[in-house]
Parts: C-alpha cells; sequence; structure tokens
C-alpha cells in the first residue's frame, strides 16, 4: 500500500510501449502502470494551490490557475486557445518574454487519430507529449513553421475539412479506426495550397515547410479494459474518488466507477492511497 498527500499536477507520459505514466503529487511521482488491477483511492481535502504562483485559491481556472494568474499570464491568454488571434506581432502580449520563448519558436501542424481523425498545433518541444496528453492512437507532422500564429492560421484553414477536437468520450470507450494519415495529409494539404501559398508569397523566406519523409507514429496505451459507460468523476461534487485501476489514456484514469481527468484538477490538494 502506498500513501501520498500534495497538490497534483497533470500526469507525465513517456512514449513507451505502451505509454507509461507518473502521477505528480506534492513533490512525489507515482508510476500508474504498475498498479492496473489496483484499488485506488483520492480524497480532496478542499484547498487549491494555484499551478503558476502557488497561492490558495478557492476556484481553479484554467485548468489550475487562481484568477490573478488567469487574468494576466500570457500562457492563460484567448490566443493559446485561438492561436491564430497571436497578438504578438502588434506589442500587446501579456508576458513578451514568455511569448519568444513558447509562441515565437518553430510549431508543427499535425494530423491525429484519438476519436477519430483531427488536426492539430505543436512546439517543436512538445513532440510526442502534445499527442499523448491526447490521448492519440496515431500521430504524423504534416507542416513545421516558425510561430504559434503561422500554425494557427494552417489549422483554421485545414479544419474546414477535419475535426480540431478530440471527442474525449469516444476516446475513452475504445481504439479508434486505424487512417492512413499520410494519404489523408496529401489530400488535405491540397485542398489548402491556397493558404500556404499566401503564407509563404507574404514573408521574405517561405515559412511552411512541407514534411513529405515524416513517417506515421502509433501509440498503445495501458488499458486493462474500456469502461462500458464513460462517467466523468469530479472532486467538486465527490471529494472522495475510488475505484479499480482499469486503465490510463491522455490525461485520464479509468476507474470502474468511472474516468478522472487529472488535468482539470491540477492544483487539488488530495490524500492518495493506492
Amino acid at each position: 500500500m502506498t500513501h501520498l498527500r500534495g497538490n497534483l499536477r497533470k500526469m507525465l507520459a513517456s512514449a513507451d510501449t505502451p505509454v507509461s505514466y507518473r502521477l505528480p503529487v506534492g513533490e512525489a511521482e507515482l508510476p500508474l502502470n504498475e498498479w492496473l488491477g489496483k484499488t485506488l483511492r483520492l480524497e480532496y481535502g478542499g484547498e487549491i494551490a494555484c499551478i503558476a504562483c502557488g497561492q490558495r485559491t478557492k476556484k481553479s481556472f484554467n485548468q489550475g490557475y487562481c484568477y490573478r494568474c488567469f487574468t494576466t499570464l500570457a500562457q492563460c491568454d484567448m490566443c493559446i486557445v485561438k492561436p491564430e488571434l497571436c497578438h504578438f506581432a502588434q506589442g500587446t502580449c501579456r508576458e513578451p518574454e514568455w511569448g519568444l520563448a513558447h509562441c515565437m519558436q518553430p510549431h508543427y501542424v499535425y494530423l491525429a487519430n484519438s476519436s477519430g481523425l483531427k488536426v492539430g498545433i505543436t512546439r517543436e518541444s512538445q513532440v510526442p507529449t502534445r499527442w499523448l496528453d491526447q490521448g492519440a492512437s496515431q500521430a504524423l507532422l504534416c507542416l513545421r513553421v516558425p510561430s504559434r500564429r503561422h500554425a494557427g492560421l494552417l489549422e483554421v484553414a485545414l479544419k474546414r475539412f477535419v475535426a480540431d477536437r478530440t471527442d474525449w468520450r469516444k476516446m475513452l470507450s475504445g481504439d479508434p479506426a486505424p487512417h492512413d494519415l499520410i494519404a489523408s495529409r496529401d489530400d488535405l494539404l491540397d485542398r489548402c495550397l491556397d493558404v500556404v501559398a499566401q503564407l509563404n508569397a507574404s514573408a521574405e523566406e517561405p515559412p511552411v515547410a512541407h514534411l513529405p519523409e515524416e513517417a506515421s507514429r502509433t501509440f498503445a496505451y495501458p488499458i486493462l479494459q474500456y469502461p462500458k459507460k464513460v462517467s466523468s468523476l469530479s472532486f467538486d461534487k465527490t471529494p472522495r474518488i475510488e475505484g479499480t485501476l482499469l486503465g490510463i489514456k491522455g490525461q485520464y484514469l479509468l476507474l470502474d466507477t468511472g474516468v478522472l481527468n487529472v488535468r482539470k484538477f491540477a492544483g487539488y490538494a488530495v490524500a492518495l492511497v493506492v
């Protein structure tokens, strides 16, 4: 039996076969794969600490921030959700240094298969973490661009033809049917040649690089069985969550009593027993 106390953070994942997970609780990290099939209990004591400043907060915003950080940090700005609205070039970024380090860096446009085919973007340093956090079974890098805004503009163009969100209930209901991502990439990029041409024409050097040599990647997750019914668990409604750990996928713990989105409750102080 293992006992841990502390504030939750998003799970850490490594692209092993299957994907290996660690759950940060306070200063400790619990290797989760070895506890599959065991009983896990999490008890929320009513305290939340902001994952940015560490201050106590009565309510969590944007998966772990206090209200002050939510309204002042660049990582919580609207352009994080809608990168095509990046306003760094206008000189109005909330934190220019953070923007330089995270947004004005090379990004990829990718296709993934989590609950079905979807388009997404990610910073170069977040490959393959982004895919593992989304529970993707397949992923393929399609385009490389110099900034988050460029990636966002291309994502907007591509999502006219393919989804840009993961259906988390479907993702947790079973393995998706495999896709030929390379064929899907070629088809979608043919439909967006005009957008690529416009972006390249507006810059001194072409910012959009095609990646025809990239191979599709596949991921398997540590799952004993998928839940028969996907019901969401919440510390705000049920302070004590307990059940047999049936699997881990994306940022979700799959218990026989329901599924828990760990990232949603980042900063929550819990006592954990496995």
